[in-house]
């Protein structure tokens, strides 16, 4: 398995995609920046890995709560193209280079918004609320939400 820290630009039938999470894109975040840069430091992941599997747990769940604290239900909420860091990011991109999808997953929301000329930016929400994903069907990509089968 290849884990790809940054997003990676890949060719498909003709498409060019930018492919991602989608954390600490675009502007603002700093604070997550600067945690993202501490995970991502060999010390601090061996310095990680020497502590008990039951406090590594209880930290990172302290984090996450002080995290959805933080943020309360706004992550759930669509800023606006001028406010999503994800939309400006793409933007942004797009005046060095084109694609013609950046997909990303980072805001849990499904989103499916133009950004530029024959450009989109889809997010592909989550499984869990929205029950949602992306398809490309070597033409197109789009949105698709499974239904839960009644056993």
């Amino acid at each position: 398995m290849l884990v790809h820290y940054e997003p990676v630009s890949i060719d498909l039938q003709g498409k060019k995609f930018q492919i991602g999470h989608g954390d600490g894109l675009g502007p603002g975040d700093h604070r997550y920046k600067f945690l993202k840069k501490v995970f991502r430091n060999k010390i601090a992941q061996t310095c990680f890995g020497a502590i008990p599997p039951s406090w590594g747990m209880g930290l990172a769940n302290y984090f996450s709560r002080k995290s959805r604290a933080a943020t309360g239900t706004s992550d759930k909420d669509f800023l606006g193209e001028d406010n999503e860091w994800l939309i400006i990011h793409c933007k942004e991109t797009l005046k060095k280079t084109h694609y013609d999808y950046f997909v990303f997953g980072h805001r849990h929301l499904p989103l499916d918004i133009a950004v530029g000329e024959n450009s989109r930016y889809i997010n592909t929400g989550d499984w869990i609320n929205y029950n949602s994903y992306a398809v490309f069907d070597g033409h197109d990509m789009a949105l698709r939400y499974f239904k839960e089968e009644k056993s």
